[in-house]
C-alpha cells in the first residue's frame, strides 16, 4: 500500500525564516508556487540543480530535502548554519499531485523540477515502469551517451577530464566517483545508501571553488580517476582492502576540499583564521581534511558503522589528505626511497598498504606533466593563472609577492620545468621503482616529452606549443591507449 505525506503548511501569519543554505540540489517554494497550480515562480536560484521561488507575502511552504534549505524573505539572502533545521522526510512522489484546483503541470516541467532527484526514478515512476538499472535513477540523462562510453574507459590513463566535465554538465566528480564506488562493490560492501552517498559527493563537488582555475572540482575528478588507475596496477589490486579502496577513492575526491585559490604562506603573512587555527602547519590539508570530515557527518553516510571504525577511518583519511602537503614531500620521497632501497615494502602489512596510498595520493595529486601533452598543457595554464591570481593580490595589496606567483618575471614553460625537474620527476621515478608496469613507462614517457616541449616553447617564443616529434607522440599515445586499464608487468 502506498503511503503519501501530507507536507506541513507555516501559518500564515508566521514570517519567512531570514536565512539561506549555499548548497546546490536544494528545493523551496512559496504555499503559491506554479507547483501547486499558482503563478509561476518569478526567479529560479542561480544554482545549478537548486529550485528557489520569491514569496510575496512572507510565507512559505520550505521542505528540508537533502539538507538544503533556499527561503528568500524581503531582506534578501542571509547565510545559515548547517544542520541549524531539523529534516523534513518527505516522499517526493507526492510533488507530482497537486489539489483539485490547480492547474495543469506539464511532464516536462516536472522532470525540470525533479531533475536532481532522479534518485527516486519518477520519470519511471509516472510511466509506471519500473527501475531496472540502478544507475539510471541515481545519475542524470547526461549519463548515459558519451560519457557513459567515456566511463568504460575511466582506467585510460589518456581520460580526458575536461570533456567528460563538459558531457556532464559540470558534475564530472559526482559522476565519476559514484561509478568508482559502484565499479568496486563499496556501496554493497559497506551497505552505504545510495541516497546519502549520491548527497555526500554533491556536497563534496560543490564545496570545492569553481572560480578558481585548478584547484576546483575538475582537479578532484582527476586525481580520482588518476587515483583508480593506481588502485588498478597489479602490486596495489591483488594487495589492498576494501576500506583500503574506500579510503583512496574518498581521499582523492577531498583531498582540496574548499581550496581557497591561494598557498599556505599566503594565508600566513595575511594572518588568515585558518593559519592561526592550524598553527601554520599544513593549514590547507587540514582545512580539507576538516571539511570532508564535516560533510561526512553532515550526509551521515557512515552513520550507520560502529563509532570506532567510523572514527578510525576520519583519522586514516587525515593521514592520507595531509600526505599531500607539498612542503613536506621530502619527508615522504626519502622514506619512498629508503623502503625501496631496502626493498622490505610487504603489502600485507597495514602500515605499509596505507604508506603506498599515501604515495598514490602524492602522485595523483602532481600527474599532470605525466598526462598526453593536451591535457598537460592545459592543467599548467590552470595552475599558472591560479598562481599569477594570487601574485596579483599580493602587489595590490603591497606584501611581499611569491616568485611562483610574479607574472612579470615569470613564464608558465619557466615554472613548469622547474616543478617537472625538482618535484614530479624525482616522484615518479621512485614510482616506477616501486610498480614497473606499462602505466609508469607511459607516465614518465609523457613527462619526458611535456618537458622537452616547454624547454622548446620557452626557447622559441614563436612556436610555444612546439614539441617532440609526432612519431615520438603518437608512439606513447598508442601504448597508454592499449589497454582499458594501463596496468600489467613490465613487459605487458
Amino acid at each position: 500500500m502506498e503511503v503519501c505525506y501530507q507536507l506541513p503548511v507555516l501559518p500564515l501569519d508566521r514570517p519567512v525564516p531570514k536565512h539561506v543554505l549555499s548548497r546546490r540540489g536544494a528545493i523551496s517554494f512559496s504555499s503559491s508556487s506554479s507547483l501547486f497550480g499558482g503563478p509561476a515562480p518569478r526567479q529560479l536560484s542561480k544554482r545549478r540543480g537548486a529550485i528557489s521561488y520569491d514569496s510575496e507575502d512572507q510565507t512559505a511552504l520550505y521542505i528540508r530535502m537533502l539538507g538544503d534549505v533556499r527561503v528568500r524573505s524581503q531582506l534578501g539572502f542571509e547565510q545559515e548554519r548547517r544542520g541549524s533545521h531539523p529534516y523534513l522526510y518527505v516522499d517526493f512522489r507526492i510533488l507530482h499531485s497537486r489539489p483539485e484546483s490547480a492547474g495543469p503541470v506539464s511532464a516536462r516541467n516536472v522532470r525540470r523540477l525533479l531533475s536532481f532527484q532522479r534518485y527516486l526514478n519518477s520519470s519511471q515512476f509516472l510511466r509506471g515502469i519500473p527501475a531496472s538499472d540502478p544507475l539510471s535513477y541515481i545519475l542524470d540523462d547526461d549519463y548515459t551517451g558519451q560519457a557513459k562510453l567515456m566511463l568504460e574507459k575511466v582506467g585510460n590513463w589518456n581520460f580526458d577530464i575536461f570533456l567528460f566535465d563538459r558531457l556532464t554538465n559540470g558534475n564530472s566528480l559526482v559522476n565519476l566517483t559514484f561509478h568508482l564506488f559502484n565499479s568496486y562493490g563499496l556501496i554493497e560492501l559497506f551497505q552505504l545508501d545510495m541516497v546519502k552517498l549520491r548527497r555526500f559527493l554533491v556536497m563534496i563537488q560543490e564545496d570545492y571553488r569553481s572560480q578558481n582555475p585548478y584547484h576546483n572540482a575538475v582537479h578532484a575528478a582527476d586525481v580520482t580517476q588518476a587515483m583508480y588507475c593506481y588502485l588498478q596496477e597489479p602490486k596495489l589490486a591483488q594487495t589492498l582492502t576494501s576500506c583500503d579502496l574506500l579510503l583512496g577513492l574518498l581521499a582523492a575526491a577531498t583531498h582540496d576540499l574548499d581550496h581557497p585559490g591561494v598557498n599556505q604562506p599566503f594565508l600566513i603573512k595575511t594572518d588568515h583564521y585558518l593559519a592561526a587555527l592550524y598553527k601554520n602547519s599544513s593549514v590547507l590539508e587540514n582545512h580539507h581534511w576538516k571539511s570532508a570530515v564535516g560533510l561526512l557527518r553532515e550526509s551521515a553516510l557512515l552513520s550507520h558503522l560502529p563509532t570506532e571504525d567510523r572514527l578510525s577511518l576520519e583519522e586514516r583519511l587525515g593521514s592520507l589528505i595531509l600526505a599531500t602537503d607539498i612542503s613536506r614531500q621530502n619527508d615522504y620521497l626519502s622514506e619512498f626511497r629508503s623502503h625501496l632501497d631496502k626493498e622490505d615494502l610487504c603489502l600485507t602489512n597495514g602500515g605499509h598498504r596505507h604508506f603506498i596510498l599515501q604515495m598514490a595520493l602524492k602522485c595523483a595529486d602532481i600527474c599532470n606533466p605525466c598526462r598526453p601533452w593536451k591535457l598537460c598543457q592545459q592543467w599548467s595554464e590552470k595552475v599558472t593563472e591560479e598562481f599569477f591570481h594570487q601574485g596579483d593580490i599580493e602587489r595590490k595589496h603591497n606584501l611581499e609577492v611569491t616568485p611562483l606567483c610574479d607574472r612579470q618575471s615569470n613564464s608558465i614553460a619557466n615554472i613548469q620545468i622547474g616543478f617537472m625537474s625538482y618535484v614530479v620527476e624525482p616522484l615518479f621515478l621512485e614510482w616506477s621503482r616501486f610498480s614497473d608496469t606499462r602505466l609508469s613507462q607511459t607516465m614518465l614517457g609523457h613527462l619526458s616529452l611535456n618537458k622537452q616541449g616547454w624547454k622548446e616553447g620557452r626557447d622559441k617564443p614563436d612556436a610555444t606549443n612546439s614539441r617532440a616529434s609526432e612519431e615520438q607522440r603518437t608512439s606513447v599515445a598508442k601504448d597508454s591507449n592499449s589497454r582499458v586499464l594501463p596496468q600489467g608487468s613490465k613487459g605487458s
